[in-house]
């Protein structure tokens, strides 16, 4: 009976924890595809870049506040500082969108050339994020690391695998819960949300029913900068800020948003659950795992790793293909890709 409490703490410590709070990112994260795709209807592949921006503003903010002194105790700053990176991200949306976007909307563009525009404020957005704070990881999480302690579990418990959890991935899931909760409630009982609902079903007999496109366009890039800028936050938080890692983390969105069923808001969090879970297993080395379930004659000699860590982005790229070649609509039926 200790071996499994060992093997579940074990696989709990190092898989179920950190898939729950990466999950929660990429839900956040392809919820803001997922909008602008259903409501402005391209891939906004300058998504993940804002995030880094976002969360850039989040980090110089939270080092002008350390070096006043100003903190939250055993939370973290940067908590502090979110908001002023929020509205500094959707300053930048707005004025991307003003400056691009809204161009080539009034023209009507295809989907297609409003996909390479995207691609262009990407590569404008990593730059500017590079030559402001710099290509190399930096850490700004502060306060209280853990909740539990490894050291502190197996003292209490007596078990040989300690669990640990960490303050940011419990503000993770929380803030993650909460943020869904708002969104959902924003979506199906405000006017503006039924509003955004109806432009995204059908945008000509919106535009016969009053609705005034600008202020949906606008809403629609406020609310995912926040997303935005919330989810890049806490992913730097529970890992490290380094802008190439929030450039690739642009697979995994997509991958979660399309999985799930892109345009379906339900779908982008199934799909970034699915997404975080297939990835931490697949490059889990289940040895110890298995040391403890399985008798000492048939332990395993290997790692038990179907693929190194180096390879995680690889495994939201396969999934996505399976799911484009099986059921293009996704998980939850939404739109063909």
């Amino acid at each position: 009976m200790t071996d499994i409490l060992n093997a579940l703490v074990l696989f709990s410590n190092f898989v179920l924890i950190p898939s729950l709070a990466y999950g929660s990112q990429l839900a956040l994260g392809a919820l803001g595809v997922t909008l602008i795709y259903s409501i402005l209807r391209f891939a906004n592949f300058a998504h993940a870049d804002m995030m880094a921006f976002g969360t850039m503003v989040t980090v110089l903010g939270t080092w002008w506040l350390q070096s006043l002194g100003i903190s939250l105790g055993p939370l973290p700053t940067a908590l502090l500082a979110l908001p002023f990176a929020i509205l500094a991200a959707i300053g930048m949306s707005l004025l991307i969108d003003r400056s691009v976007y809204r161009f080539y909307r009034t023209k009507r563009s295809s989907p297609a050339i409003f996909v390479i525009a995207s691609t262009g404020v990407m590569f404008l957005l990593n730059g500017i994020v590079r030559f402001i704070i710099g290509p190399n990881d930096q850490r700004f999480a502060d306060g209280e690391r853990f909740i539990i302690r490894a050291r502190e579990f197996k003292t209490l418990t007596g078990l040989d695998e300690g669990l640990a959890i960490k303050v940011s991935q419990v503000l993770t899931v929380g803030i993650a819960v909460m943020l869904v909760i708002a969104l959902f409630m924003f979506l199906q009982k405000t006017r503006m949300g039924k509003a955004m609902r109806a432009y995204s079903d059908n945008e000509d007999l919106a535009l016969l029913s009053g609705i005034n496109p600008e202020r949906v366009v606008m809403i629609t890039w406020i609310i995912t900068a926040i997303l935005a800028t919330i989810a890049g936050t806490l992913y730097g938080l529970d890992k490290s800020f380094k802008p190439f890692t929030y450039f690739q983390l642009l697979l995994p969105f997509f991958a979660a948003a399309i999985v799930g069923g892109i345009g379906n808001p339900v779908g982008a969090i199934v799909g970034g659950f699915v997404i975080a879970f297939s990835e931490v297993m697949i490059t889990y080395a289940y040895k110890k795992f298995f040391m403890y379930l399985l008798p000492q004659s048939m332990a395993p000699e290997g790692m038990m790793q179907l693929l190194s860590t180096d390879y995680k982005f690889a495994v939201s790229f396969i999934i996505l293909v399976i799911v484009l070649l099986v059921k293009p609509t996704g998980l939850m039926k939404g739109k063909v890709v």
